[in-house]
């Protein structure tokens, strides 16, 4: 419980129905950055289909249209919370790419945590919190 929002005369009530939606909106977020990332992947993939560029940029590209997706999402996210982006962008990272791990994990049948897993996580995590701090500063 945030003493500080007891502290300005919000109720116990108040409080729960706030934190209740920033957690919806978190998820929201993720939500977001997923599907964006499935329609950027899908048009990377025709584009890699139909023409001659390469198959040695799928890595570098996937990681910009997942960097790209994350930092639309969080900040999408946190600007109607209008506080803590760092902390719920990370939020909004952190489930994006845990998602994303067990969705691979699942199709390539192995949940082992490797340095490149970790490594993933975390720069999902702080391209989150990019984002937050991004959306929280966006005015309407």
């Amino acid at each position: 419980m945030n003493l500080m929002n007891l502290a300005s005369n919000k109720s116990v009530e108040e409080v729960t129905k706030e934190n209740g939606n920033t957690i919806v909106k978190v998820i929201k977020g993720s939500v977001l950055a997923i599907a964006l990332t499935a329609i950027f992947l899908t048009i990377y993939a025709a584009i890699l289909s139909f023409t001659n560029i390469s198959e040695t940029t799928i890595v570098p590209v996937v990681i910009v249209l997942t960097g790209i997706s994350l930092l639309i999402g969080s900040s999408i996210s946190t600007i109607p919370i209008k506080k803590q982006g760092m902390l719920n962008g990370g939020l909004v990272g952190l489930i994006y790419m845990l998602v994303l791990y067990i969705i691979s994990s699942i199709i390539l049948g192995n949940f082992g945590l490797n340095i490149n897993s970790i490594i993933m996580i975390a720069v999902g995590v702080l391209t989150g919190m990019v984002g937050g701090i991004i959306g929280v500063n966006i005015h309407k």
